[in-house]
């Protein structure tokens, strides 16, 4: 039997299988070109205010830029390096891979993965909050567990396009266990009310990682447990 004629036999057999993957295949060549369309949009507007600089401005906006990315690169690398010789028991968060380790002086006890909430300005001006992902060391202040409170912050349920209800303290709102550090910084679990009972959701400048895991590291923390941010 020749290909055009199995080809046509599957297809008689199975057409709702091949309308899928014709729509999967045109939905990704439209998310491309939706890509393609934003980095030359993108790329014509960085023309645009660089035709406005002198030389000298060109010349420091670029010194700046890769000043910037070098004091960053630097910054992650050193953070890495003292979480590894970190005598102390601690968590190391890898905010581009979306790892954190409970480590103690090199040696990984658990390893989880976990989601990153993104960078994101909240709220109309002039209230509004910046939202970044954290990086540096932080200190764990407080361990939660299932039906502890926790106080929403009003920006959540404006993000989550909700209105703020007066009383904000609600329990278990960041899942059956979560971590909240210095700075407001959390590390939570999937709650099953609140605001935040999403799944598609992760708040932004938080971490949200699986309740097992955190169930697992909790007895090893207490408040001021370091945390790593790299």
């Amino acid at each position: 039997m020749s290909f055009r004629a199995r080809f046509g036999e599957f297809r008689r057999r199975h057409p709702g299988f091949l309308a899928a993957i014709i729509i999967v295949v045109l939905g990704v060549l439209a998310i491309d070109g939706y890509l393609i369309y934003k980095r030359d949009k993108y790329r014509a507007e960085i023309h645009r205010l660089r035709a406005g600089m002198s030389e000298f401005e060109k010349r420091r906006a670029d010194a700046v830029l890769a000043s910037e990315e070098k004091q960053l690169q630097v910054m992650v690398e050193l953070l890495r390096r003292q979480a590894r010789v970190d005598k102390e028991i601690h968590l190391a968060v890898a905010v581009d891979s979306a790892y954190m380790g409970l480590e103690r002086e090199g040696a990984i006890l658990r390893d989880m993965r976990v989601e990153i909430g993104p960078e994101k300005t909240v709220g109309t001006g002039p209230d509004t909050v910046r939202l970044t992902i954290p990086r540096g060391t932080r200190s764990v202040l407080r361990l939660l567990a299932a039906g502890e409170g926790w106080e929403v912050p009003r920006w959540v349920y404006e993000d989550r396009g909700l209105t703020p209800p007066n009383d904000r303290m609600v329990k278990g709102a960041l899942g059956p266990v979560a971590i909240v550090l210095e700075g407001g910084t959390v590390i939570y679990s999937m709650p099953t009310t609140g605001p935040l009972n999403d799944s598609a959701y992760v708040m932004p400048g938080a971490v949200r990682a699986k309740a097992e895991d955190l169930r697992a590291v909790i007895p090893n923390l207490a408040r001021g447990t370091k945390v790593y941010f790299f």
